[in-house]
């Protein structure tokens, strides 16, 4: 029985050391199938013959799911401990907070309802957007005028081409020139990093191209796989850190799951703040209010 669209799949070459699903499959007479990849549980594309490819059942792909779970709920849980650690002695009974807004585009629909859902439990106010990563900088700066973001989120699929040996190359990576052009759009309409805080790219994605075009933080520094939620946790760094702090690549790496080979770049301050006291009346569009 052939492999199908959807299909869930392992590399018997690179010992199925990642699991994908099957998203489209190529015809070739003399090659036979191409089948195209793109992670389950990480952001990278990648293609391979059909016969190097085999079935994963379902039982092994909720283990692999399980696995990066467990890290992320570690990651979680020291994130939390360090929070509660710095609130003692404050008084917030009449604080409110107001963290950065966050436009996301993700050239993965199923990764986007991910890390919307990731903001919603974070409690940060975020506009998703599914687009693929060769799309997305033709609608940049449409969506930047009419969200006005703090921070904004470009990511998606990407990886190393296959026998790539020049990594300096932009043409090595898959989708990584889509996203320096995106940055570089975003840029042309707000060149401040202080003012529009931008964190861009995928698996193994070129990195220091990235930063160049004016992204604060990129992957992947050391080309290796990334989380599907690291850009989430990343953003949720500097969406919760105050306007008069900074924002460290060291710190970033200890909220991922790549850590600093994974997500690297510029000292970036932070979008988050303290208000008070509490507002009494609840805002409505038009200037209508209901007290609570």
């Amino acid at each position: 029985m052939g492999i199908k669209l959807g299909d869930i799949v392992g590399r018997k070459s690179y010992g199925c050391d990642v699991i994908f699903k099957v998203f489209d499959i190529a015809e070739n007479r003399e090659q036979g199938k191409t089948v195209l990849l793109k992670g389950v549980n990480v952001r990278l594309l990648a293609d391979s013959p059909e016969t190097d490819l085999v079935l994963i059942s379902e039982e092994d792909a909720d283990k692999d799911k399980e696995v990066f779970a467990r890290k992320m709920r570690e990651v979680s849980k020291n994130i939390a401990s360090r929070k509660k650690r710095g609130r003692l002695g404050r008084q917030e009974d009449n604080v409110f907070k107001r963290p950065g807004r966050v436009l996301h585009l993700d050239g993965d629909g199923e990764y986007l309802k991910l890390c919307l859902k990731e903001y919603e439990n974070m409690d940060i106010e975020a506009f998703g957007y599914e687009l693929k990563e060769e799309e997305q900088s033709k609608h940049i700066k449409k969506l930047l005028k009419e969200i006005k973001p703090d921070i904004l989120v470009v990511t998606g699929h990407d990886g190393l081409l296959k026998d790539s040996k020049d990594l300096a190359d932009v043409n090595s990576y898959r989708n990584s020139n889509s996203f320096i052009q995106s940055v570089k759009e975003a840029r042309m309409l707000q060149s401040s990093l202080d003012d529009l805080v931008i964190i861009a790219g995928a698996c193994q994605s070129y990195y220091e191209a990235i930063l160049e075009a004016g992204a604060n933080f990129a992957s992947s520094p050391d080309r290796i796989l990334i989380h599907a939620l690291d850009p989430v946790k990343a953003c949720g760094k500097v969406a919760f850190t105050p306007i008069d702090k900074i924002v460290s690549s060291e710190e970033i790496s200890q909220i991922t799951i790549s850590g600093i080979d994974g997500i690297g770049g510029l000292q970036t301050r932070g979008k988050y703040r303290d208000g008070a006291p509490k507002p009494r009346y609840k805002y409505k569009q038009g200037g209508e209010g209901n007290a609570n």
